[in-house]
Order: structure tokens, then C-alpha cells, then sequence
């Protein structure tokens, strides 16, 4: 089958990457003149399934009143006239139940292991690197009372068997040697060995080209206006290039998916989560992190590649905004000084945002929607990295007609809506 793939992040190329390797005929289109240059551009670098959780849950909502009243925050909301904005928020506080974090977290983490394991497969059957490293990931606590509290974490990772070490001082600094200049800042933290690091965006210009080899036909500098239906079928779509046409329509266009499918009646409770990062020239590899290291009081993640560090973070409720706001790479700059100070040059460093496609539960929004021939794979959040290869992988079966590898039911638009009528 003909399959049009809208959007060319992470998520869209693995989504063609499999398709192509299903035996479909790919097309992709994208506004922009390369793979992978909005949000997976400059992200902060995790394949982290140990992390893999819904923000929705119980006590986030007084947590979040104190993150707001924090000088760093790591959550910052504009106050503005946005229905879909308190909308998408009274679903996330409808999902802060036990019961909820527990199915959320659950098909989470089903998707970002399975995804991990998906990417393991890829590297060794196509040799791609992306300045990835398998050595685990830290989240580093600077108070006992962080600590103190880790269970509330190591509960659920020995629920879905996730490997972890609670690590005191001293073997942290076993874990990231560079940790040993700034003792005093921590106590103790939390070392996920699973986990993995890489450059998303070298990562998705690598395997477009891949894709493109096995025929996947990529459209840059197109934008996408409009889908035209008739009845309960996709037979077009409007683009600054023209009508384009296909037996198959995945959406995969991020925070700007819910735009295009709405007319259709589709309802994709997706909403953009501003995200910030500082790109640093290493200047000294002793003083650098060797892989990620998760600064829990401002919720930020320090990552190594080669020859830079990426220091990401930040949630930001402010619509569709672009602008580059000081006060947010204040806190980026806070943390990576205080846990790396001798390890990248802060002054040369490069100012990235980015909108993180967000669902109110968490996991993304990937397969049918009630459409019979338009699916989507959208809704990934932070996670979109940590869980492009395996959707990718889910949706291209999905649409072949195969059963996935996981269960992958409730992964689709299904879960909040009811089935369009015949």
C-alpha cells in the first residue's frame, strides 16, 4: 500500500523506516528542510524507560503549586485564554489516582522497554551510531529528604521488573567521576543501568537516509493545510505542493496534530509542553558527565555526547510560543554549574525550545482512529526519543495488519473517545 507519512521527527521516520521495511510504498512530508528540526532537534539526549511515567499522579497537584513558587522552576504556566489548555489540565488531574498511575505508568513503561529493545535491533541491523552510549542513567538527589523517598520511585520500577541501584555518595562518584569536585551538592541517587543516551536529531537524519534507501520518498519545504474525507475515509490531502494522495495517512506532526484532525471530528487531547536546552562544548572530559545525570530538585537532565554536554528541562504551559525566555536557561545554567562546573563552556553554549507533545495520561496516542485508513503517532511528550522506535514498530504492524509484538489496544485514540459512528 501507498502510506503518507505527515511529519519527519522521530517519531515520523522510525514510523516510515518500518513501514518501508513492512513492504509499503512511503512517502513523507515535512515543513521544514530536513529530518528531525523541532522538537527532536535539540532534546536533552535520554532513551529512558526507567523514567517512563506519568506526569499525572497522586500529589502532583500540590507539587505542582510549589514548583511554580520555586525561583528555578521546573514547571512554569502562563496565565492566558486558552480552552484547550484547562481542558487538557482537567484530564491530567482526572488521571492523579492511584489507580490511573498505575494503568498509565503500566503502558509506559510496556512501550518505552519494548521500544528500547526495537533500537537495540535496529543498531545491530543497520550499524547506525548517533553519539549513543548504553551506560545508564543517574538521577542524583541533593537532599536526604529525596532520598529518604526513593522508594516511592523503586516501587513501581520492581512492579514492571525494571532494574535500578540506589547508590550512596561515594557511588555516585563510581558512576560519574566528575561528581567527586562537588561533593557537598548530594547525597545519594537512584542508577537505572537499562537506560541509554544519544543525539535524537543525528539519530533521525540518520535513518531518513536509511528510509530514503529503502525507497521512502521524503518531501521537504511542504506544508500540510488540510485533509480532505469523504465519508468515513482520508482521500487527500492539501499541501502548499498541492493534492497528495494515498491508500494510508499516519499523523505524526507533534503538538500539531490535534489542528489537522480536528475538522475531521477527532478530538487528540494533545497539548504542547514548552522544553528548553543549553548545548555546551565539552572544555574539560574530567569534569564532564559520562552519561545522563537527572538533577531531581530542578528536574533537569544532563547528558554527555561526544564532544558537548546537553543540559535539558523545564515543562512550560504557553501555547504554541517560541520565544527563548532568560529566566529558563537561568535554571539550565543553575544546575549544570552546580553538578559539572568544570565540565562544558556555559559561555559559547546554544539556546534551544521545543514543544513536547503531551496527553493528559502520558502515553502516546498511536494506531486507529476510527478512520479506517488514518492512524496516528503522536502524544509522546518527554518521551518521544525513549519510545520513537518502538511505536514506530506498533504502528507500522498496526497498519499491515499484524498483531504487535506488545498489546497495543489501548495505545490508540480509543482510550478517550468513543468509536465514530457508522
Amino acid at each position: 500500500m501507498k502510506v503518507l507519512v505527515l511529519g519527519s521527527g522521530v517519531v515520523g521516520v522510525t514510523s516510515a523506516y518500518y513501514l518501508a521495511k513492512a513492504g509499503h510504498q512511503v512517502v513523507v512530508v515535512d515543513r521544514q528542510a530536513s529530518a528531525g528540526m523541532e522538537t527532536s532537534f535539540a532534546n536533552a539526549g535520554q532513551v529512558s524507560p526507567g523514567y517512563s511515567a506519568p506526569w499525572a499522579a497522586p500529589g502532583i497537584p500540590v507539587k505542582a503549586l510549589k514548583w511554580l513558587m520555586m525561583r528555578h522552576r521546573p514547571l512554569v504556566m502562563w496565565p492566558r485564554l486558552d480552552t484547550q489548555l484547562y481542558g487538557w489540565l482537567a484530564q491530567m488531574l482526572a488521571n492523579c489516582t492511584h489507580d490511573a498511575y498505575r494503568r498509565n505508568k503500566g503502558r509506559m513503561v510496556r512501550l518505552a522497554e519494548y521500544s528500547r529493545d526495537v533500537l537495540r535491533d535496529l543498531r545491530r541491523e543497520t550499524g547506525i551510531t548517533y553519539d549513543d552510549r548504553q551506560l545508564g542513567t543517574l538521577q542524583l538527589f541533593r537532599t536526604q529528604k529525596q532520598l529518604d523517598h526513593v522508594g516511592d520511585d523503586t516501587a513501581v520500577l520492581d512492579e514492571y521488573s525494571v532494574p535500578y541501584e540506589i547508590l550512596d555518595q561515594s557511588q555516585c562518584v563510581a558512576a560519574e567521576p566528575a561528581l567527586a569536585r562537588v561533593r557537598s551538592r548530594f547525597v545519594g541517587g537512584l542508577r537505572l543501568p537499562g537506560d541509554e543516551t544519544g543525539d535524537a536529531h543525528q539519530f533521525t537524519q540518520r535513518l531518513a537516509a536509511i528510509a530514503a534507501g529503502l525507497g521512502v520518498d521524503f518531501r521537504h519545504g511542504v506544508t500540510v493545510d488540510r485533509l480532505v474525507t469523504e465519508g468515513r475515509r482520508v482521500t487527500g490531502v492539501v499541501t502548499s505542493s498541492g493534492m497528495l494522495t494515498a491508500d494510508i495517512y499516519v499523523v505524526a506532526m507533534g503538538s500539531y496534530s490535534p489542528r489537522l484532525v480536528k475538522p475531521l471530528g477527532l478530538d487528540l487531547p494533545v497539548y504542547p509542553v514548552k522544553g528548553y536546552s543549553l548545548t555546551l562544548p565539552i572544555k574539560d572530559e574530567a569534569g564532564a558527565p559520562v552519561s545522563t545525570v537527572m538533577d531531581e530538585t530542578f528536574k533537569v537532565a544532563i547528558t554527555r555526547f561526544q564532544d558537548r554536554i546537553r543540559v535539558g528541562g523545564t515543562a512550560e504551559l504557553a501555547g504554541f510560543s517560541s520565544t527563548l525566555r532568560r529566566p529558563r536557561r537561568a535554571t539550565l545554567s543553575q544546575s549544570v554549574s552546580d553538578m559539572f562546573p568544570d565540565g562544558g563552556d556555559l559561555s559559547t553554549a546554544t539556546f534551544w525550545t521545543g514543544l513536547r507533545p503531551m496527553t493528559p495520561d502520558g502515553t502516546p496516542i498511536v494506531g486507529t482512529t476510527g478512520y479506517p485508513n488514518l492512524f496516528t503517532n503522536t502524544g509522546h511528550g518527554t518521551l518521544g526519543w525513549t519510545m520513537a522506535c518502538g511505536s514506530g514498530r506498533v504502528l507500522a504492524d498496526v497498519v499491515s495488519g499484524r498483531p504487535p509484538d506488545i498489546p497495543a489496544g489501548d495505545l490508540s485514540l480509543s482510550r478517550y473517545v468513543a468509536p465514530i459512528p457508522a
